[in-house]
């Protein structure tokens, strides 16, 4: 990381001497892949926050890990040498745990389910907490189901999942279920990723079908399954010092036209998830559907760990998740 941090400036720098006749410019970052639904929202912000500033902000995008993997864009962003990132929520819980409360294994059912939770007082509770660590959260995108992939063999019941050494992202929430699963979980960056695999590092990986396809996942792997043991969220997330330091007219535009991504992002990712899967076949992997009584035996094992995570956070953020989700 310390490497890192020189290198990020010397390049941010370079871009800023490029456009020093931009009355204000945004860099904004992020980790996932060009044709992801949430690089393309971030080519709609752009184009909004352009139109409506009329030319006097400048959004410049780094994609596909341009300006490094998503635990550096995190580090960059709370240190104010970039402005806005779009990272997985999952990589905000070792700066924010309390945003492990929206992480759950097999907490939502729907989609609907779970903006309804981030859109509302839970979203805003967190959205504070955000904030005291440096950080101005602007939306929530979808990530989506995560699904479960890996080299050895197919997923058809508990037994096929024991051992496994699994790359999850850096939650301990999402660790904990997988070892529960009895699984060997490995916290590991995305940028890592797919070389771990093609080199079998590790075993397999967990994410929505959009990420596997569009990140080439299926040439590095054999077998995938519908798990879809978390819903994951995508925040963008703002330094709070830049933020805060402009006018209300400029805050107020930003805020506009990252509604609207967002709103793009979300129509876009489900539409996304729902071909992903044909293409991941068509790629050459094999897809085990889960069978009710897997899915039964998966909520039962890792039913505890819901329990676990929020014996841990804020007790009255948890009293709040808890008389949201009943309504």
């Amino acid at each position: 990381m310390k490497a890192f941090l020189p290198i990020l400036t010397s390049t941010i720098l370079a871009f800023s001497a490029a456009t020093a006749d931009a009355k204000d410019l945004i860099r904004v970052a992020g980790n996932f892949a060009i044709e992801h639904s949430s690089s393309l929202a971030m080519g709609v912000f752009k184009t909004e926050l352009e139109k409506l500033s009329n030319g006097e902000i400048e959004v410049n995008i780094f994609p596909a890990q341009q300006l490094g993997g998503a635990a550096e864009n995190v580090q960059a962003v709370k240190l104010g040498a970039i402005e806005l990132m779009w990272v997985g929520t999952a990589y905000l819980t070792r700066t924010v745990p309390e945003l492990e409360v929206i992480g759950l294994p097999f907490q939502f059912e729907t989609r609907e389910e779970a903006f309804s939770i981030v859109d509302g007082p839970v979203g805003a509770a967190l959205d504070g907490k955000m904030a005291a660590e440096g950080m101005t959260s602007m939306g929530y995108m979808e990530l989506g189901f995560r699904q479960l992939t890996n080299n050895v063999k197919p997923i058809k019941e508990i037994e096929d999942i024991a051992g496994l050494k699994i790359r999850l992202q850096p939650n301990e929430t999402h660790l904990a279920t997988f070892r529960k699963l009895g699984a060997n979980p490995v916290a590991m960056d995305v940028k890592e990723l797919y070389s771990a695999m093609e080199q079998g590092v590790i075993d397999g990986q967990e994410n929505p079908f959009a990420i596997i396809n569009v990140a080439g996942y299926p040439e590095v792997q054999k077998y995938v399954s519908n798990t879809g043991h978390f819903f994951d969220f995508i925040s963008v997330v703002a330094n709070e010092k830049w933020f805060s330091g402009l006018d209300a007219a400029k805050q107020k535009m930003i805020t506009d036209a990252m509604h609207t991504a967002v709103s793009f992002q979300r129509e876009l990712a489900a539409k996304q998830d729902a071909e992903a899967l044909d293409k991941l076949t068509a790629a050459g992997m094999t897809y085990t559907a889960v069978s009710p009584e897997l899915a039964a035996k998966l909520r039962e094992l890792t039913s505890s760990v819901a329990v676990e995570t929020k014996s841990r956070l804020d007790a009255e953020l948890v009293t709040l998740l808890d008389a949201e989700t009943a309504k």
